[in-house]
This record gives C-alpha cells, sequence and structure tokens, in this order.
C-alpha cells in the first residue's frame, strides 16, 4: 500500500470513530439530532482541518472530500437512536477515543511526511491531528478536555507514536509500516494509561525555602 492510499484511509477510519465520539459527548448532553450531526462533524475533521490550515494544504480534507462529513453525519444518526443501549457511554466514550487518537495520529504524520516538512514540524502534525478534534468536542460539550486529565497518557501517548514513526524512517523503514507503528505505540502508551495507570509525575507545589 502506497503512502497516499494508507493516509487516506487512516483519515476516513479515525474521521469515523472521533463522529462516533463526538455523537455520544451530545448524547450525554441530551442534544437533538441536529446537536448530534454538529458535534460529531467538528469532531471528525477537526484535528485534519487544523493539521492542513498550519500545512497550507488547499483544498482542506473535508472540503476535498465531502464524503466525511456525510459520513460523520450518518454516524450521529445511529448514536442518536443506538447510544440508550450502551451500559456505559463514558467508558465507550473513552476506549473509542483511544483507537481514534491511535488512528489520527499516523494520519497526521503520514500528511506531514508526503509534504516534505521537517521531523520536528512532522511530530507536530501528527499530535494536532490527533488531538484537535477531540480537544473542541469536548470544550463545546463543556467536558473536562481528555488531554488535560491528571494522570493520563495522551498527549504523551501522541508525541510518542509520532515520534516513533520519525526515528524509524530515519532508520530506513518505509514509511506505510513506520505509521503502522506509530499507531501501535499510541495505542498501546493509551491503553496502558487507561488500564494499568501509566502516567508522567504531576506537579507538586513545595514551599519556598526558608532563607
Amino acid at each position: 500500500m502506497t503512502l497516499a492510499a494508507l493516509v487516506l484511509a487512516l483519515d476516513y477510519a479515525s474521521a469515523l470513530i472521533f463522529a462516533l465520539t463526538g455523537a455520544l459527548v451530545a448524547s450525554r448532553k441530551q442534544l437533538d439530532l441536529t446537536g448530534f450531526v454538529f458535534m460529531a462533524a467538528l469532531t471528525a475533521v477537526g484535528g485534519g482541518t487544523l493539521r492542513d490550515l498550519l500545512l497550507d494544504r488547499a483544498p482542506l480534507v473535508w472540503v476535498a472530500r465531502p464524503s466525511l462529513i456525510v459520513m460523520a453525519a450518518v454516524a450521529a444518526v445511529i448514536v442518536f437512536w443506538t447510544a440508550h443501549l450502551l451500559e456505559s457511554r463514558a467508558r465507550a466514550l473513552l476506549w473509542l477515543d483511544a483507537f481514534a487518537l491511535a488512528i489520527a495520529v499516523p494520519a497526521g504524520v503520514g500528511v506531514a511526511m508526503g509534504v516534505g516538512v521537517s521531523p520536528v514540524i512532522v511530530v507536530l502534525m501528527g499530535i494536532a491531528t490527533g488531538t484537535f478534534g477531540g480537544l473542541m468536542r469536548d470544550v463545546v460539550g463543556n467536558e473536562v478536555p481528555m488531554i488535560f486529565r491528571q494522570g493520563e497518557l495522551y498527549i504523551t501517548a501522541a508525541f510518542g507514536g509520532a515520534l516513533t514513526a520519525v526515528l524509524l524512517v530515519w532508520l530506513g523503514l518505509p514509511q506505510p509500516a513506520a505509521l503502522l507503528a506509530c499507531a501501535a505505540v499510541v495505542l498501546a502508551l493509551r491503553i496502558g494509561s487507561m488500564v494499568w495507570g501509566w502516567a508522567l509525575p504531576l506537579y507538586k507545589p513545595r514551599p519556598p525555602r526558608q532563607p
């Protein structure tokens, strides 16, 4: 599979799963069907939109492929009629978001690699693509953003996956294989944080030293 084909597949997959998470947040807020579609579409294409704007990439991903918006709308309608069947929408949201992050980060990395920007920008575009849609979803839905929840690896997971891809390409691994490794690292770190409590040390205030 070529890099372009893999990135396209990742963009569609991440948009679909992120759309489901947006619709789940809408269900938690008891919005109407229009609200479901808005939240799903916002979450689905938010990260890709920021990525394309920063890379001066035209047209934007959802303008070039309106089917992304249609897919998000269909996902929203499905969740509207089925969300009540879930035993825990909060838990479903957490797991779906983890998989969406693991797919969106390599999508952003792949697009940046295709444009030919520096490795630092490649890593940043991976992080932006993976996190911005979910951040917009949580802010608009008045939820505590997942990227700021204490004791969880989120941006760190995105950074670790994007950095892995850059290093593997530098070592000579084909880009598509590096993107798959990126997805695996992001998912492993995110699941490790959710299930086993992996986390970075938190800042703890200390009283100033007495002179």
